[in-house]
């Protein structure tokens, strides 16, 4: 019989992974406190606000086109997206974006889920979207 070890939501949730949701139109509804501390904003900065508060202008148009066309379908989207924070420093996340559904399987928001992206998936992400941004 094994043994179910006790996890510390409060850590791993609030500590290790930069969690934000949003409406369907992609407002903040909700960020944990990582994702204050990573993006340098107060939680009051950032609920209201539209998740862009966070765009780099590094970021290819046709990503988010991508991330929007997918979550929008009901499917969750996983890459490296580059963050701008408030002070104007930057910084790299693997994110997962998952719709939220209701009881009837209609789409009501989304929440996303972040940690540190690698430096080795950092430079292969930075090269393409390098290249996407020219051929916009």
């Amino acid at each position: 019989m094994s043994k179910i070890i006790p996890i510390d939501e409060e850590y791993f949730f609030n500590e290790n992974v930069i969690i934000s949701q949003t409406d369907l139109k992609g407002v903040i509804t909700y960020a944990n406190k990582l994702f204050c501390n990573v993006s340098g904003y107060k939680i009051e900065e950032l609920i209201g606000k539209s998740h862009g508060i966070l765009r780099h202008p590094d970021m290819p148009h046709v990503v988010f086109a991508k991330i929007w066309e997918t979550i929008q379908g009901g499917q969750a989207w996983n890459g490296l997206i580059k963050n701008l924070r408030k002070d104007g420093l930057y910084y790299w996340v693997d994110i997962e974006i998952l719709p939220i559904k209701d009881a009837d399987e209609k789409i009501t928001g989304y929440i996303a889920a972040a940690k540190a992206a690698s430096r080795k998936d950092i430079q292969e992400t930075e090269e393409t979207y390098k290249n996407m941004l020219e051929s916009e």
